[in-house]
């Protein structure tokens, strides 16, 4: 099921932002009219479409809020065309129809310019932030992998210590084997020598 909440709160700005292209269609076509206090309209409808560019690639990602920026682009431009096609008259396009058309036009296209503006400077800055994360876990990564190398040197190490310790204490107790081997023989032979002597002196009696 579609979390209604998260699908709103993705698609408020896109839908956001086709208003605000929209609603520049009613303004004055002068843009820089500075007598008619246009220019600060222009200026807060382009930071309104920059922020809403930022939150859009920020919540839906570059390719998705990218595809979806253009079609809002396309379709509230069509729309644009059609309406002042209709109602020429109301827009003050009557005249010069054609022209007005494409003034309409690049006016919408450069809020969805300002948009794609946004949604770049977001990009990089995420970009650059996620770089800088990964930099430092690539990092701590390197200092782990030192501490579990020199760990693993000293393991070996001891282990080496061990074994030459086990070998050692191997041979020792093959000599004190071989040691006890070779007196038992001895006393051994002394013990039968003994024997002969003492069976020979009972023979001469």
């Amino acid at each position: 099921m579609i979390d209604r909440k998260k699908y709103l709160t993705e698609y408020s700005t896109p839908t956001l932002l086709g208003i605000l292209i929209f609603a520049s269609d009613f303004l004055n076509t002068n843009l820089f009219g500075f007598g008619e206090k246009n220019f600060a309209v222009w200026f807060v409808l382009s930071l309104l479409c920059f922020a809403s560019g930022w939150y859009i690639n920020k919540s839906l990602g570059w390719y998705r809020g990218g595809k979806i920026v253009f079609a809002v682009i396309v379709s509230i431009t069509a729309i644009s065309i059609l309406m002042i096609t209709f109602f020429a008259g109301y827009f003050g396009a009557a005249e010069i129809l054609t022209e007005n058309l494409v003034l309409y036009s690049l006016r919408n296209i450069m809020l969805g310019a300002m948009a794609f503006f946004g949604m770049s400077i977001q990009e990089v800055i995420g970009t650059r932030r996620d770089t800088e994360i990964l930099t430092r876990k690539v990092e701590l990564y390197e200092k782990e992998s030192e501490v579990v190398k020199k760990e693993a040197e000293l393991i070996i190490k001891e282990a080496r210590l061990g074994a030459e310790k086990i070998i050692n204490d191997a041979e020792a107790k093959a000599k004190n084997v071989l040691l006890q081997k070779e007196r038992i023989e001895k006393e051994l032979k002394e013990f039968i020598q003994t024997e002969k002597e003492l069976i020979k002196r009972y023979e001469e009696k």
